[in-house]
């Protein structure tokens, strides 16, 4: 038992240590983490005859925003990777958009996990310019954010409350 808790508090503290010495890298992989499980929860919350919604004339359906945060995600993620991956798009019901965005979070995993302040700085190509890894990765955040904006608007005009506001009553004077 001793040597467990010794083992833990050695763990507790590395973490820490790696944290402080990576701060960059640290500070993305949490937001990576928070904004990518808001997204996906916001898709597998949207019933699926609501995929097709459109919160008005000229905008993306909601099973369009969920391929668009895939495909963009998956491109950012084989960019700062040094790759050319494409993941197929086309289908916008729930499973298939779900499924798809599933795969992309997949492949971005392991490169965010990689991800140091030390290789951060390696180069790579973003829309067609030279730019630090770090800053792939930190846009592809800022991209699911914004995007996650937007599916939070579609969930509340469905009456549902987007996964970042559960537990918190759902926002101004709403009960939920």
């Amino acid at each position: 038992m001793k040597s467990r808790l010794i083992f833990a508090v050695v763990f507790a503290g590395s973490v820490s240590l790696y944290a402080q010495s990576n701060p960059l890298s640290s500070a993305v992989k949490q937001q990576y983490n928070g904004v990518k499980n808001n997204i996906l929860g916001a898709a597998e919350k949207m019933a699926d005859a609501d995929y097709s919604f459109k919160a008005g004339q000229g905008s993306r359906s909601y099973g369009e925003i969920v391929t668009h945060i895939a495909e963009v995600q998956g491109a950012l993620c084989a960019s700062a990777k040094g790759e050319n991956k494409q993941f197929d798009v086309s289908k916008t019901d729930k499973a298939s958009a779900v499924q798809v965005l599933k795969d992309t979070i997949a492949y971005c995993d392991p490169i965010y996990d990689a991800l140091t302040d030390a290789n951060g700085l390696e180069m790579g190509k973003m829309f067609g310019r030279d730019t630090p890894k770090f800053n792939i990765l930190n846009f592809n955040v800022i991209h699911d954010n914004e995007m996650y904006g937007q599916m939070a608007v579609y969930l509340r005009a469905k009456g549902l409350v987007p996964p970042s506001s559960e537990g918190r009553g759902g926002g101004r004077g709403r009960k939920e």
